[in-house]
């Protein structure tokens, strides 16, 4: 037995004894363990079959909650841990959905943006964090990163203690364009120039006065086109060619 083994035995066996399953001498059919491994690669908002009989560790439970993984099982009803983010772009009024994220240095500034979206008219698709307990930024920017890039909503925007690593790991994901804004300047300048669909906050370089007015302009600010068009095409190009290389 590897060492990955004995640790999965360990794992198992502590599961059944949370579980109240007591240890029987006889063989009985092995249950499949779902753990965090099997749940942290999946798209954000996906859907995850349960094997028939199936465990699930409390970890995996967790990285399901955090990545809006539906967990679905054939022999009991459907286990969530939170609401599955829509497939597809959310209906609206308007037809415009924002999704919001942040890491713990940002939670509480993104829950001031989240009531203040709202009262602007958006529907809001929360990718959380949902407290001040601390995790990686790159995993809130990759969850609302991937609603954008594939339309299911219409923008987003995310919070850490400075902007600057979400900034980066949003534009990771192709179709992604990630703009750090720390006043009304360069808000306005990222969409009217660059088209940004993602905006990134610092929380620890702005308060919440200034966070909902580069918020307000940003998301209404319209893209100018003209020779900014040509210039954002160039960048989308280059994101394309290093995509098709081997």
């Amino acid at each position: 037995m590897t060492n990955r083994d004995a640790i999965r035995a360990k794992v198992r066996q502590a599961v059944y004894r949370t579980l109240g399953l007591e240890p029987r001498l006889d063989p009985v059919p092995k249950r499949h363990l779902v753990a965090e491994h099997d749940l942290r690669d999946l798209p954000f908002g996906s859907e995850f079959q349960v094997p028939a009989g199936g465990l699930i560790t409390p970890l995996a439970r967790q990285v399901a909650m955090d990545r809006h993984i539906r967990l679905r099982s054939d022999s009991k009803p459907t286990l969530t841990v939170k609401p599955e983010a829509p497939r597809t772009a959310i209906p609206t009024a308007g037809g415009k959905a924002v999704a919001l994220g942040a890491d713990h240095g940002g939670f509480k500034l993104k829950e001031c943006l989240k009531g203040y979206l709202r009262e602007l008219g958006y529907e809001v698709v929360d990718c959380g964090t949902s407290s001040t307990e601390s995790v990686d930024y790159p995993d809130l920017a990759l969850a609302v990163a991937e609603l954008v890039s594939q339309g299911r909503t219409w923008r987003g925007i995310l919070v850490d203690g400075a902007g600057i690593g979400s900034c980066m790991a949003a534009n990771k994901v192709p179709g992604v364009r990630a703009a750090m804004c720390y006043d009304q300047s360069t808000a306005l300048n990222s969409r009217e120039h660059n088209d940004a669909n993602v905006l990134t906050l610092g929380a620890g370089l702005i308060g919440e006065t200034l966070a909902r007015q580069i918020v307000k302009i940003w998301l209404e600010t319209p893209f100018g086109g003209g020779r900014h068009a040509r210039r954002v095409e160039k960048i989308m190009e280059t994101e394309r060619r290093f995509l098709r290389k081997p």
